[in-house]
């Protein structure tokens, strides 16, 4: 029996896709659930699974575009089929055996050419294909440096280099990037916050809040509602340019940018106005869970009305954040070093966050850019008062909403 794997559709609008990578080969035996291709649309990746136990066959190459509904691959399920495929699998591993009992390398026809027409050493290059055995893939880049240090010594050395067609993700993203360089006035500027306050916060309640909630207390919950208090204070931040307008939105939906296995995705909590600490945790706890495995949803990542990026987890210490469109601005947090600053005329060590707003200056003025940042700084620095409501037993409402 023959199985058609067809292309889903990853969205709406969606109609054409690119393979961008296959983790099988044309006659693998798959088996029902395992994962067997990607594909990328210019919003999305998504995975393709088997729908049964077979011997696969490729109808699309790698890099190849195909249309939603047309025939990724077929699976053959037949006994015989899956029989044949065994057979040949222990002929293989005969065919192994004896070659490294032989210990020689294999080289493909075209391989040997190349390695004879550049005079490279065959002990100089790692095959790649099957059985270790040398394609024209590993030897078309190769190129051969003769290196005459001072010493009088003459080094050879054989460097190589791959070529790897961009994904469509990656395509859309590079126009993205460029159209924003072209459409928009960005301009960024800087502050500097004190984390010592949230520091404290963290290590008193951290532990009560994981017991109580399920989730850890993080930092982006604190810049999350941090933000949420500076956008209703400055409005235009929270707004876009469509045409000739001017959009105002009444609500905060706030892109939060988590790194994942395909790069980085920016899944947004909605009306994170009306969300606790605990409600914004849970929120980032569960995209960042899809964001791992892969279930992501175009709809989870679309729509913000403000971004918050953290370079921070890389280690960055400053940087320009670039804005996402059709957003006006967006937030970069950084690493936490730990800093002498003046306090009250006394020099103290404070763990200090430097952090970066780029904006579109079309919408944006310096005013609202700097008193949005100032507004950010100081909830950071002073959340009790800020971020938090105390009730009667003087316990933050961060333990109880």
């Amino acid at each position: 029996m023959i199985k058609k794997v067809k292309v889903p559709s990853p969205g709406e609008s969606i109609t054409e896709v690119e393979i961008s990578t296959w983790f099988v080969k044309n006659g693998d035996y798959v088996s029902k659930g395992q994962t067997i291709a990607e594909i990328d649309s210019d919003k999305a990746t998504l995975e393709i699974s088997a729908e049964e136990n077979g011997v696969i066959s490729l109808m699309i190459k790698k890099g190849e575009k195909i249309r939603v509904g047309d025939v990724l691959c077929i699976i053959d399920t037949s006994k015989k089929r899956i029989k044949e495929f065994h057979n040949k699998q222990e002929n293989k591993t005969k065919e192994k055996k004896e070659f490294h009992s032989g210990n020689a390398k294999i080289l493909s026809p075209a391989s040997k050419k190349i390695l004879k027409e550049k005079n490279i050493p065959i002990e100089s290059v790692k095959g790649t294909g099957k059985n270790g055995r040398i394609t024209k893939a590993d030897c078309v880049f190769l190129e051969k440096k003769t290196y005459f240090p001072s010493d009088g010594r003459h080094i050879t050395m054989y460097r190589s280099k791959t070529t790897t067609p961009l994904s469509s993700l990656r395509k859309k993203l590079s126009e993205r990037l460029v159209s924003i360089k072209n459409e928009t006035a960005t301009l960024t500027t800087f502050n500097e916050v004190d984390m010592q306050e949230i520091f404290l916060i963290r290590r008193k309640y951290k532990e009560i809040f994981k017991e109580k909630h399920g989730v850890h207390l993080g930092f982006m919950s604190f810049f999350t509602l941090s933000c949420v208090r500076a956008l209703k204070i400055y409005p235009d931040v929270n707004a876009m340019i469509s045409g000739e307008e001017k959009i105002n939105f009444e609500y905060c939906d706030i892109s939060i940018a988590i790194s994942g296995p395909k790069g980085l995705m920016v899944p947004v909590i909605r009306n994170a106005e009306h969300l606790s600490f605990r409600g914004i945790e849970q929120e980032i706890n569960k995209f960042s869970t899809k964001i791992q495995n892969g279930t992501i949803s175009i709809d989870e990542m679309t729509g913000g009305t403000f971004t918050i990026t953290n370079g921070g987890v890389f280690g960055s210490m400053l940087s320009t954040p670039i804005i996402n469109p059709p957003q006006s601005a967006i937030l970069g947090m950084h690493k936490i070093m730990e800093r002498p600053v003046v306090i009250n005329g006394s020099i103290e060590i404070r763990p200090i966050m430097y952090l970066a707003l780029s904006y579109d200056h079309r919408i944006i003025d310096g005013r609202e850019s700097v008193g949005f940042l100032k507004t950010v700084k100081e909830s950071i620095e002073n959340p009790i008062k800020f971020l938090m409501k105390e009730s009667e037993k003087n316990i933050p409402k961060i333990l109880e909403l």
